[in-house]
């Protein structure tokens, strides 16, 4: 399994900016209000982010021979898999705040400071749940074996 690409997290971030601005400006313009995150998603976050974590640290101490417990490859898998999910999911979530929050900075208005809070609460928590995600994912990569080859390597080629 391959990690993670910075790149695509920039390219789902770029897209939920733009997805959080234009809901904000569609909103703005059939008279209604501008979209304010709830306080508890900020929170339900970075849950997931020490959920992701706890998950994830066995891996790290059976893969560091810190544990006699073997790990099952299937859970190793399952950790692996949930840290790549939620560093995606909270690349979107910090575009999609982040996407609000330009819109609603950029308004002639001066907004409510509970809606700039939330907003700013919602992005730095999907950052930290990047950061941990990614962690997590470092925890579950297996080190590099010495007999490993890659299929162009000239060293591993029969009959050189």
């Amino acid at each position: 399994m391959k990690r993670t690409s910075p790149l695509i997290l920039v390219l789902l971030a770029l897209v939920g900016g733009g997805v959080g601005y234009l809901i904000d400006h569609l909103l703005t313009i059939g008279g209604r209000a501008t979209f304010a995150p709830s306080g508890f998603l900020p929170v339900l976050l970075l849950l997931l982010a020490a959920f992701v974590l706890a998950l994830a640290w066995p891996v790290r101490r059976s893969v560091r021979g810190q544990s006699r417990a073997r790990i099952d490859p299937f859970r190793a898998t399952r950790a692996a898999t949930l840290a790549r999910a939620s560093s995606l999911l909270g690349a979107i979530m910090a575009g999609f705040g982040s996407g609000l929050l330009v819109f609603l900075l950029s308004r002639p208005v001066a907004p409510q400071v509970g809606s700039v809070v939330a907003m700013a609460a919602l992005v730095a928590s999907s950052l930290v749940l990047v950061v941990a995600a990614l962690v997590a994912e470092q925890f579950c990569t297996l080190p590099k074996d010495p007999d490993d080859r890659e299929p162009d390597d000239p060293a591993g080629a029969v009959g050189s």
